[in-house]
């Protein structure tokens, strides 16, 4: 194979890599900066008069709060395994869906557009996971006999 067709390739053993690394960066941030804080300071965050947690389906603060550490703890932390990922990362899609339009108002541009860019990317990247699944390099592939490529 010459330079200019691994260069322009579109199947390549590193497209499972690109998966993993995709995996671990997206659902890793969102793990580390969300879900940490819901799983080890969920009394504090359900019980705040000060920084109510937000309740946009309107189903309480409490199980909002479930739901969204569901996403950002435990599916997260599925999808950085590989585990029923695209599972996973549907949860993590919705959640993050509905913060984005009902607690951040679709935020993108101007002085409140902070996590527009972040959310944004992180919906584009648990999309991504969706589609094409986790690639060799995941706990699924280890379920369903696929053997990682070297």
């Amino acid at each position: 194979m010459s330079t200019k067709e691994k260069l322009f390739s579109t199947s390549s053993r590193y497209n499972d890599l690109g998966l993993l690394i995709m995996r671990v960066t997206v659902a890793g941030c969102l793990v580390l900066k969300h879900g940490v804080e819901k799983a080890f300071d969920f009394h504090t965050m359900a019980t705040s008069r000060a920084l109510p947690f937000p309740d946009p389906i309107h189903i309480g603060v409490v199980p909002s709060l479930v739901i969204a550490m569901i996403s950002d703890f435990i599916c997260a932390i599925l999808v950085i395994l590989g585990f029923g990922t695209r599972w996973a990362a549907a949860f993590c899609f919705v959640n993050i869906l509905v913060a984005w339009i009902t607690v951040h108002h679709f935020s993108f541009f101007g002085r409140n557009g902070d996590h527009g860019e972040i959310i944004i990317l992180m919906l584009g990247g648990f999309a991504g996971l969706i589609l094409t699944g986790p690639g060799r390099y995941s706990v699924d592939a280890l379920l369903t006999s696929q053997k990682p490529m070297l």
